[in-house]
């Protein structure tokens, strides 16, 4: 529900209040270059007046610098470590270093480039200079004992300097030297270890192992290495020798990612990701024990491996972060691991990892440091102790002991920090968000505690640190509300009445939680003896300092008197009783009151006291709830005094209630995602919703679940408010009902909160109405947009997650800013940037001029800020009262003044004396006598001679204008001329050289071709069906359960009576029947006979029920599960055809597109092309362009060899990303087998006077036109013909600055463009080509080229459908089914061959081969791209056309897709009636003949599918409507068997286990 105006404004005071507090400190937090955060504004926040102030922190009041100080960087974070014992942070940039305070203050910071001279010598440059190499950093080790801080990485080969610990300005040794990978962002790591009774200490390096990495700078090959960090050590400092040996780990074989390792005591342990020969990952675990040398630490070797639930003997999980939890007897761990890849959520796992020193080491299979060809066994498997928490994308955690607790701090994808609190018992307390980034920006896998206070979290952001506390004890504001947050950290501290650290209390006298999770702070127990004698049991739940044991006493009261009787024992912590003085309850209870006090804490119980015997009734959750807070015990099903220790609300059953409610379902919430703000009015839709009371959220199994109202409530929806989350991520949701049961499962996820990057325009006139594009992220939650001067909400107009666009509010006010505020849920989000109102525009005057039938309108405005645009603005040239539309045609401006050209098309009227202008919602009228009025006064008051200069002045100024703007219209009518040549030269001059050798067809295999058929809206109905390869030939058992439902659906009337049953309920889709029809294809594949009975049987009664209404009108679409029946019945018949006859010639004309779109423009951005078959999809913008031949050469090696050269064929207007897919390509199509390598893993070079030089999709050089920037092409580079081209892998030899695929940006489209010019105002005087003008109407030949081109190949492909088998006859399955067509039309009695045409049209080609012509990777392995779908949509049109009865009437209003194909269409309808005359005079085909051909189709494919699955999810559809099916059948007439067969099937799926569901 809204809160209230009166909440917030308090909560504003609040965070003013807050944020003011630091005001004073502008000087120092924005002087420097890096800022802290502070209230996420910027320094000129300060300088705003108090009411802007309000507005911008009206969205997120209490986000300041005194919660969570931030520091920004100049790049992104590359490493990161904290010395423990003064708590400075040493942070790695890609090009700066820093030190900074504990505080995150910054010390010192040195800069990473530099120059690099040949002996090699690296020396820093200036902050100003330019340098020729950057130290980038890979590990960053505080050497506290040594007072230094090691740094390694690489200066093109490996580099090390060791610096001044408390000063990094002060190098005290570098070398170039390898120590860690070489390679940029590997699996590796570094850490410091103490061997030789800590006598001695060096670095541990664990390097990611590929088998495939060369590198010329590659020296440590093995996996793990001890380096020296001093120089009087065996073969000085960084060395990794031993006297006499080169000791090492090696990895046996495969790949390695090392993610953690750290040191205990004399222990060293190593963590990585395993990936082994048969790609399942496992995680491992090295043990090393430090002894005297590097070999003996590493012949001590011993491994385990990690198992997780979910995957089996430890493979196929993966561990992305992990901590050690400190202290205890017990070597506590944790990881967060992903289990089964993919997006599944990610897992905190805890584990014992003490090491086993039993056995033998050295011996592990995996790793070993003595090696040897002796056969090894397979590692130890270490079970998980517990399964702490799950959460999508977690990725970093740390660990730490408080009290008696283990406290986690999570890191996640989506920039939260989440603490997770678990007792000693493994339990976890609900999570609690202590940080929430209103971006996605990833944490950093390594996070570290304060090392000064232990009271603060550093959290690693992309560019940015925050210093996050580990608590905020101070906002809970009573015992009870500290005690409920179940935080160690939190004490009540009884001197100070205050929520604070345990350490802040300063006398002892403090109350916190148990060591064990509970959930109520003072519990009761009543027990009565066999005297009769009732007594109360109070238990507190509670950890005290020092002085309040002693200090502590109960005390109770009743309403009625007094309660306790004399006998009562002293109260002792942490308990009390109260023997009560009448053994007489009431009936309907007693309320008492106890109060304790602990020390100084004083605090009241308000408890209801119940006689146990006397809570009786149906059995149910509810009454089990009232007897357990009642302090009874629950005894199976019913509720008895207490005796032994207490007991709570998870003993008691989840029984439903008595109430006959029909129990609910969810099918779906609309929105699902919504930003953590929540979303009022959100649609719930199921059926049974009538009785729902709430809905009820739950965000965590271990947190209290939230429930919202419902109201519009009926069978199938109702409304609710979709609360609020601190955390994001995916809840389960359910619906409430009267007797306290929840039903239905369903997901909401929380995303990010909307934020706002950009508006454009920035400006709007005081009228309003002028419509803005606002741009950034998530915007798909903004509910409505307000300006701050008049807070009222904004209707939004189109809307993506990207931009949205509104009409901006009018202003009172001739100039003013007003900040524009995002309206999502309850929330109010501010922009920071600023809308600035000006005056209206000022239309001065026009003129006209008649050019041919035309009359040109020049009008004139006063220039302003605006920046008014020829879309924004709408002119009528008016006379006679009448208004004749102005077309806009362009703008041009001076100093003074805008003109705006426009034309009033084929008008008869040679001047018009009035306009009439609208912008936005203001329509004005200006007079062209206005000005002449003006002119006569002038004559009235002025000398003649002033007049006649003006008149002079006037003529010269609008004879340059009009010469101007002939000059313009001039040299447009020339590029349309242009243009228009050059299309009837490519359409005359059009050769059919597309390839025709395609070489082998990638066909998919039956299965996987029939299930994109059966199931092409869901992936996992289709992955759940078939087998997988090494499975089709087993025969799988089914169990009791399937075998039942199998044997019922032999049954045809049982199968035809559920189909009917099912069809007549509302809540039946048609998603539903599709998924009905296709389970029962794969479950009946086996015996195709049958099934077709069943589609015969299932098409009379459709027939039947048709035949009054419209006959033409059956079978056209998929309303009906027979409809989707015959669909799958024709593609496994037709399958055979498909490929022996059809497939060829679908694959050569996909392929003729395909090579037809490549000779010309693609836009990258839009995927629009000159050389297409759809208009909607035409590049009808493209500019100029030539043809080029590269000369392609591919690296080998990594000494600079390169291959043969491979010429490519490529356009001056490609972008690099479309050079690379050619390069590819070809490389391809000349070898027969594909580049090794990704398209995002290869790089271009290009070269250019002897040397060579990288080809970037955009980089600094690359135009930007407003803020989007367009992507670099070769005419960018300005490639010449014949240009050497250089392929080399990002693997193998990686690049600087290594850059994937801007395509990953989900904002690609709004950020980039390519050959369609951005809808923003530019200068064009520096590109004159963008000033030509491009009309679409005169690229339409480029429709026709391509239809030209490609034409041979659809023809032959429509003459292959409807053609026949070798043998002169149609496939079986259609002579067939058509002649069962014939026998209905018979049946029925009807004579109009036309139905009978249409029947069969609708049954064939409509039915399946529109299917295989517009979805060809139904048929083939391969990608349908938007551009292909377009051209195929077309031919599809062509085809189903060539079967219409009904002539087209083509006109100038005739779309395209219809005139392409106009002349041929006429042809093509003769061929299809020779061909359905063909089928009609064929003999036809016998039972026994056609049942032959379909038990030879069972037989081909028999064992491919998962007949269990199918069986398993068919059920699903009996058991939601069992009753009515058991209805249907009543009426049929169904036998008692079929009626008992059914029930007992029921029983088996309700009964077995082992028909489990997904």
């Amino acid at each position: 529900m809204p809160v209230s105006e009166n909440g917030k404004v308090a909560e504003l005071r609040a965070s003013v209040v807050r944020c003011v507090r630091f005001l004073p400190l502008a000087p120092l937090l924005f002087s420097t270059r890096h800022t802290r955060d502070s209230c996420h504004t910027s320094s000129t926040m300060l300088l705003l007046p108090l009411p802007s102030l309000l507005f911008v922190l009206w969205g997120e009041p209490a986000r300041c610098l005194e919660e969570n100080a931030g520091f920004t960087f100049d790049g992104d974070i590359r490493q990161f470590a904290v010395a423990s014992a003064s708590g400075a942070l040493y942070v790695a940039t890609e090009e700066r270093l820093y030190q900074l305070s504990h505080d995150l203050t910054e010390v010192h910071s040195l800069t990473q480039r530099g120059t690099l001279t040949n002996k090699p010598h690296f020396s820093r440059v200036a902050e100003a200079d330019d340098g020729n190499a950057t130290f980038g950093v890979h590990i960053l080790l505080p050497f506290v004992k040594n007072d230094s801080l090691i740094v390694c990485g690489v200066i093109e080969c490996g580099y090390c300097e060791v610096l001044d610990l408390k000063n990094i300005s002060n190098v005290q040794h570098k070398e170039h030297i390898e120590v860690g990978s070489p390679w940029p962002r590997s699996a590796s790591l570094g850490f410091l270890v103490d061997v030789e009774q800590r006598k001695e200490t060096y670095i541990l390096t664990a390097n990611q192992q590929y088998e495939t990495a060369k590198s010329h700078c590659l020296l440590e090959t093995d996996a793990v290495y001890l380096h020296n960090t001093q120089y009087h050590q065996t073969g000085s400092i960084f060395s990794k020798i031993d006297p006499n040996a080169r000791p090492s780990i090696q990895r046996t074989a495969g790949n390695v990612e090392f993610v953690d390792g750290f040191q205990i005591n004399s222990g060293i342990y190593l963590f990585s990701n395993l990936h082994s020969g048969d790609k399942n990952n496992q995680v491992r675990l090295i043990w090393l024990e430090s002894k005297k040398t590097k070999q003996g630490t590493f012949t001590s070797l011993r491994g385990a491996a990690l198992s997780v639930p979910g995957v089996d003997g430890g493979r196929g999980s993966k561990l992305l972060a992990s901590a050690v939890i400190p202290g205890g007897p017990q070597v506590l761990w944790s990881g967060v691991f992903r289990v089964g890849g993919g997006q599944t959520p990610t897992q905190l796992v805890l584990f014992d990892i003490s090491p086993d020193p039993s056995g033998p080491s050295d011996i592990d299979p995996d790793f070993c440091a003595a090696c040897n060809e002796n056969p090894k066994p397979p590692p130890k498997i270490l079970k998980p102790m517990a399964v702490l928490f799950k959460q999508n994308d977690m990725t970093s955690v740390l660990a730490v002991r408080q009290k008696a607790w283990m406290v986690f701090f999570i890191g996640t994808e989506d920039g939260q920090l989440i603490k997770l609190s678990v007792d000693q018992k493994y339990r976890p307390t609900c999570p609690i968000v202590l940080y929430r980034a209103v971006d996605d920006r990833r944490v950093f896998p390594k996070m570290y505690l304060d090392q000064v206070d232990l009271k603060h979290v550093y959290m690693p952001l992309q560019n940015q640190i925050k210093r996050v506390p580990v608590s905020k004890c101070s906002k809970y504001t009573d015992v009870q509300k500290c005690w409920s947050a179940q935080d160690p950290y939190c004490v009540w501290c009884g001197s100070k009445t205050s929520c604070t650290f345990e350490d802040e209390c300063q006398d002892s006298d403090w109350v916190s939680i148990p060591d064990h999770s509970r959930h109520t702070m003072v519990s009761l127990k009543v027990t009565k003896d066999a005297t009769g004698q009732i007594t109360l049991n109070i238990q507190t739940h509670l950890t005290v300092g020092q002085k309040v044991a002693s200090n502590f006493a109960c005390q109770f009261s009743a309403s009625s008197g007094q309660l306790c009787g004399t006998k009562t024992p002293p109260a002792l912590f942490p308990r009390c009783t109260c023997g009560l003085s009448n053994s007489t309850i009431p009936a309907e209870g007693l309320l008492f009151t106890v109060k304790l006090r602990l020390g100084r804490t004083l605090f009241n119980k308000r408890l209801k006291l119940s006689s146990c015997s006397d809570i009786k009734g149906t059995p149910t959750f509810v009454l089990c709830r009232t007897c357990i807070e009642a302090g009874c015990r629950w005894s199976k099903d019913g509720c008895t005094w207490a005796n032994g220790e207490g007991e709570d609300e998870k003993v008691c059953p989840r029984i439903e209630s008595g109430i006959n409610f029909s129990e609910p379902a969810i099918s779906s919430i609309t929105p699902s995602d919504v930003s953590f703000y929540g979303r009022n009015h959100a649609m719930l839709s199921g059926y049974n919703l009538r009785d729902v009371i709430g809905v009820k959220i739950q965000v965590d199994v271990n947190c209290l679940p939230q429930e919202s109202p419902v109201w519009n409530k009926t069978d199938g929806t109702l409304t609710f408010h979709i609360p609020g989350a601190d955390k994001k991520g995916t809840v389960q949701v359910c619906v409430l009902l009267p007797g306290g049961s929840c039903h239905g499962n369903a997901t909401i996820t929380y995303k990010s909160s909307p934020s706002c990057t950009s508006i454009v325009p920035s400006t709007t006139w005081i009228s309003g109405k002028r419509e803005l594009t606002l741009r950034g992220s998530h915007l798909e939650f903004v509910e409505g947009v307000m300006h701050s001067h008049t807070m009222e909400v904004t209707a939004l107009g189109s809307r993506t997650s990207q931009y949205l666009t509104y009409d901006t509010p009018a202003a009172d006010k001739k100039t003013l800013s007003s900040t524009v505020l995002l309206k999502v849920a309850n929330q109010t989000l501010a922009c920071s940037t600023t809308i600035t109102y000006y005056p209206d525009p000022e239309f001065t005057s026009f003129s006209d001029i008649r050019t041919g039938k035309d009359v040109r309108i020049i009008l004139q405005k006063k220039a302003d800020k605006l920046q008014m645009t020829l879309a924004e603005l709408s002119v009528w040239g008016v006379k006679g009262g009448k208004p004749y539309p102005c077309i806009m045609e362009d703008k041009d401006a001076n100093n003074k003044t805008d003109f705006f050209i426009c034309e009033i098309k084929r008008t008869t009227n040679t001047e018009f004396p009035q306009l009439m202008i609208k912008y936005g919602d203001k329509m004005i009228t200006l007079n062209i006598t206005s000005s002449s009025y003006l002119y006569l006064l002038l004559v009235i008051l002025l000398i003649p001679c002033i007049v006649v200069a003006v008149a002079i002045v006037y003529r010269s100024q609008r004879n340059k204008l009009t010469a101007k703007m002939n000059k313009r219209m001039e040299d447009l009518e020339l590029d349309i001329r242009n243009d228009i040549r050059q299309g009837f030269i490519d359409l005359q001059t059009e050769k059919d050289d597309l390839m025709e050798n395609v070489g082998a067809i990638p066909f998919l295999d039956y299965k996987h071709f029939a299930s994109r058929i059966f199931f092409p809206e869901s992936e996992s109905l289709m992955a759940l069906c078939i087998k997988d390869i090494g499975r089709d030939a087993l025969k799988v058992q089914l169990d009791e359960g399937c075998r039942g439902l199998s044997r019922l659906l032999q049954d045809q009337l049982f199968v035809t009576s559920m189909v009917h049953a099912l069809e007549e309920q509302k809540s039946f889709t048609v998603k539903d029947k599709c998924v009905l029809a296709s389970l029962l294809t794969v479950a009946l594949h086996h015996n195709l006979s049958y099934l077709t009975e069943i589609m015969e049987t299932l098409l009379r009664a459709l027939t039947q029920q048709k035949s009054n209404a419209q006959p033409k009108l059956m079978l056209r679409r998929t309303e009906s599960t027979v409809e989707k029946l015959l669909t799958n019945w024709m593609s496994i018949c037709l399958y055979g055809f498909l490929r022996e006859s059809v497939g060829q010639h679908l694959f050569v004309m996909v392929s003729a597109l395909a090579q037809q779109t490549d000779k010309g423009p693609v836009d990258c951005v839009t995927g629009k092309a000159l050389y297409t078959l759809s208009e909607d999809w035409l590049l009808w913008q493209a500019q100029d362009f030539i043809s080029l031949k590269l000369k392609v050469q591919f690296a080998v090696g990594s000494d600079g060899e390169v291959s043969d050269q491979l010429e490519v064929n490529a356009l001056s207007c490609d972008s690099v990303e479309q050079v690379k897919e050619k390069i590819l390509c070809t490389f391809k199509t000349k070898f027969g087998f594909p580049y090794n390598g990704h398209l995002r893993d290869v790089r271009l070079e290009c070269e250019k006077n002897g040397l060579f030089f990288a080809l970037e999709e955009v980089d600094s050089s690359s135009e930007v036109i407003g803020e989007v920037t367009m992507l670099n092409t070769l005419k960018h580079y300005k490639v010449p013909d014949g240009a050497a081209i250089k392929v080399l892998s990002k693997k193998d030899q990686p690049a600087l600055s290594p850059q994937e695929s801007l395509k990953d940006d989900e904002n690609f489209s709004g950020k980039y463009f390519h050959l369609i010019d951005p809808d923003v105002e530019e200068d064009q005087s520096q590109k004159p080509e963008r000033k030509k003008l491009k009309l679409k109407e005169v690229h339409l030949t480029k429709l026709l080229s391509t239809k030209v081109a490609v034409h041979s190949f659809v023809e032959s492909l429509f003459r292959s459908i409807w053609g026949t088998t070798p043998q002169g006859r149609a496939p079986p399955a259609i002579k067939y089914f058509f002649d069962f067509l014939d026998t209905q039309a018979d049946n029925m009695k009807i004579t109009d061959p036309d139905v009978l045409h249409i029947w069969k049209t609708n049954s064939l080609p409509l039915r399946f081969w529109v299917n295989i012509l517009k979805n060809p990777q139904f048929v083939f392995d391969m990608e349908k791209t938007p551009q292909l779908e377009s051209c195929l949509s077309v031919i599809t049109q062509a085809f189903m056309d060539s079967f219409s009865l009904s002539d087209t009437q083509l006109g100038k209003y005739t779309p395209t897709n219809k005139l392409l194909y106009a002349k041929d269409i006429p042809t093509f309808k003769q061929e299809v009636k020779a061909y359905y005359k063909h089928i009609g005079d064929q003999s036809p085909l016998t039972g026994s003949e056609f049942k032959e051909f379909l038990q030879e189709e069972s037989k081909k494919h028999e064992n491919e599918f998962n007949e269990a699955a199918a069986l398993r999810e068919f059920y699903k559809f009996i058991q939601r409507y069992f009753p009515e099916i058991k209805d249907k059948l009543e009426q049929n007439g169904a036998p008692a068997e079929l009626l008992e067969q059914l029930q007992h099937v029921k029983h088996l799926f309700d009964g077995l286990k082992s028909c489990s569901w997904n």
